[in-house]
């Protein structure tokens, strides 16, 4: 199991542990965390899963496809270390990735 880090707009965070192969907002949505609605259910059709990527791990994540970043323009508060979470797939190499939640999806 991967462990994720989604740090909410007040601080509080909380640590959930992801399948590799999933992708970040399907193991946010299991784990009830609070802010990522993925109203599209991960088509990449919408922006309510926009995460913030920590610093640390903008590199190990990749840079976003074509598609995700259209789709960033719809974002709130769109920021260099946007990604959709729909679009990061869980990956062994992503253990310990930390997210910060926005204060609203759009």
């Amino acid at each position: 199991m991967v462990k994720l880090v989604f740090i909410q707009p007040d601080g509080d965070s909380q640590t959930v542990e992801a399948e590799p192969g999933v992708t970040v907002m399907e193991a946010a949505k299991l784990n009830d965390i609070a802010g990522i609605e993925a109203e599209c259910g991960g088509a990449c059709a919408c922006a309510t899963c926009h995460v913030y990527v920590d610093a640390d791990w903008v590199e190990k994540t990749g840079k976003p496809e074509a598609i995700e970043e259209d789709m960033l323009d719809f974002a709130f508060d769109v920021r260099p270390e946007s990604r959709l979470s729909c679009q990061i797939k869980v990956t062994p190499a992503l253990d310990g990735l930390t997210l910060r939640v926005p204060a609203k999806q759009f």
